[in-house]
């Protein structure tokens, strides 16, 4: 009897520690039980951005300071190696909130073109995008191209080897049934891009990057150029079939000699943030970048709007960004 009572006691015992220890993974997954949940000052959030002397870093530290000033905030602006690079910095938990392209990251979620051989990503989620990265088709003035049709069977350079300029390029150029097999397919920086067309090597070039692009900016002062666009029908085209596109008009004036808006696309900045940050942080956080968009120093602040930063999105909002935009009417309920 007593060696029966003994074995009960012990299944009980066993039942009592598997329950407990259930009940402790719950804490950190429930703000309640979370006193740092939506305290933005409370918890250092690390932010991947890009190289230290690129638009991303920059961005990101003058929001930075002034969301330190602003609510407390704490955070920790790192340098990285871009898009990609940061996606798959957050699903390694080595940073919890990034800024992204939207194309990019609509790759990792599906694990496709740039994460095909790394397969989907799932871990992340939107906060919101922040301003365009434009899809810049530059040609020379004397070559004779005047819609993106009219690059077949030229020399075109399409950015570096496997970026993302180079899947814009694809992409875009699919729209009108052009394949890279029937260019001249070269793979080029922006800057050597802009010093072939210049020395008439090449007769076009892709150039994703926000509007002006200082490489094209020093070529427009040397060599004649025209942005060419991608007509209505064609633009319909590529985005429904790549949702991450949105329609952007480089206005007149960009460049030297460009004296029309020209009509292209373009990705989108966006910042991202790890699925295992909860509800309450990200809410206070989407609502405090947002609501002091007008305190931002960068230029590129200026591009920031409740509507832009939730149109074009194919990554689903965290649920706390979410709940800001629903609130102040971006997102209907």
């Amino acid at each position: 009897m007593k060696k029966r009572l003994a074995i009960v006691l012990s299944l009980v015992l066993a039942l009592t520690m598997v329950f407990l220890t259930a009940c402790g993974d719950e804490p950190n997954q429930d703000p309640a039980n979370n006193p740092a949940a939506g305290d933005l000052s409370a918890q250092k959030i690390i932010v991947g951005t890009g190289g230290s002397t690129g638009t991303y870093y920059g961005f990101c530290n003058v929001i930075s300071s002034v969301l330190k000033d602003k609510v407390g905030a704490n955070l920790s602006i790192q340098s990285s190696g871009a898009s990609k690079a940061n996606i798959l910095d957050i699903a390694d938990g080595n940073v919890d909130m990034a800024i992204v392209q939207n194309d990019v990251m609509d790759y990792a979620y599906n694990g496709t073109s740039l994460f095909a051989d790394v397969g989907a990503i799932t871990s992340f989620s939107t906060l919101g995008a922040a301003y365009a990265e434009v899809c810049q088709i530059v040609a020379r003035a004397d070559s004779g191209i005047k819609t993106v049709a009219d690059l077949a069977g030229k020399k075109i350079s399409v950015g570096d080897s496997g970026s993302g300029v180079e899947f814009n390029a694809q992409q875009i150029l699919g729209a009108y049934d052009i394949t890279f097999e029937q260019i001249d397919k070269q793979n080029l920086s922006f800057q050597a891009s802009a010093e072939a067309l210049k020395d008439g090597k090449i007769d076009a070039f892709f150039c994703t990057a926000g509007a002006p692009t200082v490489a094209i900016t020093d070529l427009s002062t040397t060599t004649g150029i025209v942005l060419v666009e991608i007509d209505a029908e064609h633009l319909a085209k590529l985005q429904s079939e790549y949702g991450f596109y949105a329609e952007y008009k480089v206005p007149a004036g960009t460049y030297n000699g460009i004296d029309t808006d020209a009509t292209t696309v373009a990705v989108k900045a966006t910042f991202i943030v790890s699925n295992d940050l909860d509800e309450e942080t990200v809410y206070q956080l989407t609502k405090a970048i947002y609501e002091n968009k007008d305190e931002y120093t960068h230029e590129k602040a200026a591009e920031m709007s409740l509507e832009y930063a939730v149109s074009s999105i194919s990554v689903p909002f965290h649920p706390g960004a979410e709940r800001y935009f629903k609130e102040v009417g971006a997102i209907a309920e």
